[in-house]
């Protein structure tokens, strides 16, 4: 019987070769888009689970109130971790983690400017499961310039040679530094990245800094606490009042500035925390990614059991016959559910060439490396075959139930037709899949639409032409700067200790006068510029006046405040503001201007108060301003002056606009992505509506003949075949147009600043939707429309 089942299921896929490839093709994209959202959604729900301790491991976050403002940070004080590991028996282990923005490495005439590079307490290796290759994990981190390297970062300074035990000179002072451990290279789905891990201990020889352990205002840790087994998360969360008040409760009162902690799951950090941390993701991109991979799927399903339904009328005197000679239902059911996993089976071995073909590309736009191939988990190729099994038994219940309806009387008397029933249920498919391509498509235009705003919107300062090198505060610095005006091409350069698009602005403690006369205690942005700043990057001065090099007290105590600073005080007008003074960092002043609001973080967030001071011990990044022609020779001249003033750091730079635009890389990928499938959705779609019509125009053929026979033209015929189409499509974009709007909508709520939905993108949406859907059917309609009536009245 099962032999006969599949004979049957052979010659009807080889009788009808369009419907089958059709059939088929549509349910391998349809895997195949689906499996790969799998695979991506899976990966991002996988940060940080390949530490065994995960569930024990938590980060402490910090929620600072001020007089203006609450600030959710996710970085404590240094006291936080050591504290907390002697006060609270529930915690097992406490680490504190420092990201670096570099360290410069020599070895021997070798130099690196190593990114990746954290400070790190000696307990890391006890929290976070970083397994070390060489060395020992217990002691690697304990004293002053121990250095942990990853297999990667081996390689390339060690080349084969062992590198346990020997030295390295590590920053610009040139410390030696001995790489005390080898660890494996971090997974990529880890919030935590680097590649060289220095030991917390190092940080007074590196930087000077004695207060690690004792300095409760600066926060410059993210510290994470490993919990006793079966510890209460919640219970020590709610001893953390009593405890910051005993510790810093005098302090917070004196500076008006209050802190709370809080914990964070170690699983929840990368997609659901809103605060900083080492890498981020999007839960509203997985969960968007989730929902597109299944309504893909469905979308393959439904082309299968349209297809199948509608090509019921050829198969029922076929089933009439069998059920004359005694075939029960649940036989001829049985029989149509096996044809469909059969056709699911094959559409599974093509899933499997094109996921091999695809998943390359697919990390490329992802980003990451999502999968290393189809066979690289094996579990993958099992659930990919058992999808492929369950839509061959749902998707093929359906017909089934259908098929095996069938009256024998009623069949085998003459032609059958299926009913308004089985068309009705046709047409509802047809319009929920064009449903979901049409939002996807609206998805994809606001997208790349909220993109091109934030490439394009004025952001209030010049970023064209602006190259940027962080000189890492090397002693020559000053050298530098001064030979870059001999340098043709270069039209101005300014010190500052951070840019625009740069997420390292300083923050800090503040005393602000306000309206009423008092200093206000709150936590600002900092940045710490030069006198030619301001004009070299084009900020409008609202009231006051800029830095200038002929007034000699700008220098420490003058400041400027941007616009919403002056609004954050109470001041009515920018001009209020000037003159009032100011108490930070051990300087006091007076504000001597106000600057116009710029984005100096990007569109994602709103802009927030920032001040800017004139500081020599903050400058560490140079913007040179570069003229737009011979950029190629402007370039090579900076990096031979680099190289003559600076010998012992490798040159780099990048451009201004090309950092900004970095920060929009995540909703890029998501486009890229978003994109794609919304093709694949809409290639889909159009397989069964290219099916649908071309089955229908087989119905039809006589039809067609008589009406050419009695004058119809060309654009009559191929206007009968795509009316009620076009039609279904016409009503899907009603029910669509809506859905797409609230969820995009909801997307562009993520950013403070968003570009509006206008009726314009519904109008290409649909305009698109609408020659999508012809340009699928219109190729039957006009092979139709052209065919010879003679041919297909001839039998009559």
């Amino acid at each position: 019987m099962f032999k006969n089942y599949i004979k049957i299921a052979v010659r009807n896929l080889l009788r009808h070769k369009v419907f089958s490839f059709i059939n088929i093709m549509g349910l391998a994209v349809g895997m195949t888009a689906c499996f790969l959202m799998f695979l991506y959604v899976s990966f991002e729900k996988s940060y940080d689970n390949f530490n065994t301790k995960a569930d024990r491991i938590y980060r402490i976050v910090t929620d600072v109130k001020t007089q203006s403002e609450l600030i959710k940070e996710g970085m404590t004080t240094g006291p936080i971790a050591v504290n907390t590991k002697k006060e609270f028996p529930e915690i097992e282990e406490a680490v504190r983690i420092t990201p670096q923005d570099g360290f410069l490495v020599k070895k021997g005439d070798v130099r690196f400017q190593e990114k990746r590079c954290v400070l790190a307490d000696s307990t890391l290796f006890k929290v976070f499961d970083f397994p070390l290759v060489e060395g020992n994990p217990n002691t690697a981190l304990v004293q002053p310039m121990s250095v942990v390297i990853s297999q990667s970062a081996a390689k390339k300074y060690f080349g084969n040679t062992d590198p346990l035990g020997q030295q390295v000179l590590l920053t610009g002072a040139a410390i030696n530094a001995t790489i005390t451990g080898v660890m494996k290279d971090i997974p990529g789905n880890s919030q935590i990245q680097a590649d060289m891990l220095v030991s917390m201990s190092s940080s007074k020889l590196v930087y000077g800094n004695n207060s690690t352990d004792s300095e409760w205002t600066n926060h410059n840790y993210y510290t994470y606490l490993l919990l006793k087994p079966h510890a209460d998360a919640q219970a020590l969360e709610k001893k953390f009042t009593a405890f910051m008040e005993f510790h810093r409760g005098a302090l917070s009162r004196r500076l008006q500035m209050f802190e709370t902690l809080s914990l964070e799951p170690l699983r929840d950090v990368y997609l659901k925390s809103k605060r900083d941390c080492f890498v981020t993701g999007n839960i509203n991109n997985v969960y968007i990614f989730s929902i597109v991979a299944i309504f893909i799927l469905l979308i393959a399903c439904i082309n299968f059991i349209n297809l199948t339904t509608a090509r019921s009328a050829e198969r029922a005197k076929e089933i009439g016959i069998r059920k004359v000679v005694g075939a029960a239902r649940f036989q001829l059911a049985r029989q149509f559910i096996g044809e469909s996993v059969i056709i699911c089976l094959l559409a599974f071995i093509l899933t499997i060439v094109l996921c091999m073909l695809f998943i390359p590309l697919f990390n490329q736009l992802a980003g990451k490396i999502v999968s290393t191939g189809i066979f690289s988990n094996p579990v993958n190729v099992v659930v990919l075959f058992l999808l492929s099994l369950t839509i061959g038994i749902v998707a093929g219940f359906y017909p089934s139930l259908v098929l095996s309806s069938f009256k024998p009387v009623v069949v085998l008397k003459g032609r059958f037709t299926t009913g308004m029933r089985g068309l009705l249920l046709r047409k509802g498919l047809v319009v929920f899949q064009f449903i979901v391509s049409i939002v996807l498509i609206v998805g994809t235009i606001v997208v790349y639409t909220q993109l091109s705003y934030m490439r394009n919107q004025n952001l209030g300062f010049a970023k064209e032409q602006e190259m940027i090198i962080n000189t890492n505060f090397d002693k020559n610095k000053d050298v530098f700067k001064q030979s870059l005006s001999a340098v043709p091409g270069v039209l101005s350069s300014t010190y500052s200790s951070a840019v625009p698009g740069n997420k390292d602005f300083s923050s800090g403690y503040s005393q602000l006068q306000n309206k009423a006369g008092e200093m206000q205690k709150t936590n600002i942005d900092i940045n710490f510029v030069d006198f030619d700043y301001i004009n070299q990057y084009g900020l409008k001065i609202l009231a006051g006046r800029g830095f200038s090099r002929d007034y000699k007290t700008d220098t420490g105590t003058a400041m400027i405040i941007n616009e919403s600073t002056s609004k954050m005080l109470g001041y009515a007008t920018p001009q209020e503001a000037v003159g009032r003074k100011f108490d930070q960092w051990g300087r006091k002043g007076t504000f001597i201007g106000v600057v116009k609001d710029f984005h100096y973080k990007g569109l994602q967030q709103a802009i927030t108060p920032m001040v800017m001071r004139i500081e020599t011990w903050g400058w560490a990044t140079i913007s040179v301003k570069v003229a737009a022609g011979k950029l190629p020779e402007t370039i090579a001249a900076i990096e031979n002056t680099w190289n003559k003033t600076i010998p012992n750091r490798p040159f780099e730079y990048t451009f201004l606009d090309e950092m900004f635009n970095q920060q929009y890389q995540s909703e890029e990928k998501f486009g890229n992505l978003f994109l794609n499938f919304a093709v694949l959705a809409i290639f889909i779609s159009c397989l069964g509506l290219l099916g649908l019509a071309s089955y229908s125009t087989i119905q039809r053929t006589k039809e067609i003949g008589v009406r050419k026979v009695l004058g119809a033209s060309v654009t009559g015929i191929i206007s009968l075949l795509s009316v009620d189409f076009i039609k279904l499509v016409v009503l899907a974009f009603i029910i669509a147009s809506p859905l797409g709007w609230y969820v995009m909508n909801m997307w562009l709520n993520g950013f403070a600043y968003h570009t509006n939905i206008g009726w314009q993108i519904f109008a290409l949406a649909g305009v698109a939707s609408l020659l999508i859907a012809f340009g699928a059917i219109s190729f039957q309609a006009i092979k139709a429309a052209l065919a010879n009536p003679v041919k297909s009245l001839r039998t009559e």
